[in-house]
């Protein structure tokens, strides 16, 4: 089957790798090519973060866990790290343990947190990661263009709609809504596990830390298309941060980057019929867990897809 996919993020481009790998005809087309995207301002630590319904997101990060974690053995920029949730209070087993394979509770949280939860997760360095999606892609046979579109396209014998908030335009879905996240680069200093903090009432405190830097986040603000970094907010992060890790204080700032995760109440997938077009197999709404959840996505799309030959 001739597959149109629009959106070039990592959910487009896995959805893409997926069914090239099938044997489909695959074309990419997206407005904003793969390093352009906000998959590339990401942490790309596996989390299930912004995203429901629980149950599916569970099954999907599952997935993606098991793939990236085999991605892990062969590609040096995907990296299983320990990693660390903290918490005031003690909390109960979080809703997605099942999807990992070795989560424990830790009593011996840093920096006054009072409980934590321990497990190890892959961190994907996007910058890596997004061009060797195309190289895959572009080796079985799949091409990628960039194109502005003003309307889901009507050729092909399906298409797979994975454009993220350009589906307020595209699918007329006024519940997709940016969130923005601002984070904030530091030089590595000696940091080798992940820390996420969830204070109740703030946004997540995390701390990403990859070859050549540490990704230190975050914000989480709805309906915000502010693009430019704010200095009180980098300061702010970078204190938050410190609470965990004291060494983060005295690291040197990098750089600042800002993203938009496309929200919505409940992750999309499914099966649209058109009159008169192509169906359309939508994919979109992943919030704050694209990554997490992009092969778990890429399986089912593959199956919707599979279904229409």
């Amino acid at each position: 089957m001739r597959v149109l996919v629009v959106g070039a993020g990592v959910v487009g481009l896995t959805c893409a790798v997926r069914l090239a790998e099938d044997g489909h005809d695959v074309h990419v087309v997206a407005r904003d090519l793969p390093l352009e995207t906000v998959s590339a301002v990401a942490a790309a630590w596996w989390y299930p973060y912004l995203a429901q319904p629980q149950d599916r997101v569970s099954s999907w990060g599952a997935r993606t866990y098991e793939v990236l974690a085999e991605q892990a053995d062969v590609l040096p920029f995907v990296r299983m790290r320990r990693s660390h949730e903290l918490h005031d209070g003690h909390p109960p087993e979080p809703w997605w343990a099942g999807a990992v394979p070795d989560l424990v509770r830790d009593d011996s949280a840093p920096g006054g947190w009072s409980g934590a939860w321990s497990f190890t997760a892959p961190v994907v360095e996007m910058r890596h990661y997004l061009p060797w999606l195309c190289e895959r892609l572009d080796a079985l046979g799949g091409t990628l263009t960039r194109g502005a579109v003003s309307t889901l396209p009507t050729g092909g014998d399906v298409v797979v709609n994975a454009s993220g908030l350009g589906n307020r335009l595209l699918a007329a879905d006024a519940g997709v809504h940016p969130v923005r996240g601002q984070v904030v680069r530091i030089a590595p200093c000696g940091i080798e596990d992940v820390w996420l903090a969830a204070a109740p009432g703030s946004a997540l405190t995390y701390v990403v830390p990859r070859s050549e830097d540490v990704v230190v986040g975050g914000t989480e603000e709805p309906d915000d298309w502010r693009a430019d970094p704010d200095p009180q907010t980098a300061r702010d992060i970078l204190a938050r941060a410190a609470r965990i890790l004291p060494g983060i204080a005295s690291a040197p700032v990098l750089g600042h980057r800002v993203g938009w995760r496309p929200a919505r109440s409940s992750v999309r997938l499914e099966t649209e019929h058109r009159d008169g077009a192509s169906p359309v197999v939508h994919c979109y709404g992943h919030g704050g867990a694209g990554v997490t959840l992009s092969w778990g996505c890429a399986d089912e799309v593959a199956s919707h897809v599979a279904a229409l030959a």
